[in-house]
């Protein structure tokens, strides 16, 4: 599998001050759109055009925001955001 996820920009920063717990719901949500991106662009490094939309998605704690970059294979957590709820 190349397909991987990872922190960019300042989500990288923001997770070292952030609870364990929310970024083990974080990191198990990015591994499953790992797995999302993977099984719907088999081949994404020959990808044309442009990438898909990204989005956001709510874990206990908080959220946080992500981008799909297809001729990468990376899911890319850009934003974390920890409420404490």
């Amino acid at each position: 599998m190349s397909w991987k996820w990872e922190y960019a920009f300042g989500a990288e920063e923001a997770a070292r001050t952030a609870p364990a717990n929310f970024l083990t719901r974080v990191e198990e949500k990015a591994d499953e759109l790992v797995r999302a991106a993977e099984a719907a662009h088999i081949h994404g490094r020959t990808h044309q055009g442009t990438d898909p939309k990204g989005g956001d998605i709510i874990v206990p704690g908080g959220m946080f925001t992500y981008q799909v970059v297809l001729r990468r294979e990376r899911v890319y957590v850009v934003q974390i955001t920890y409420l404490g709820f």
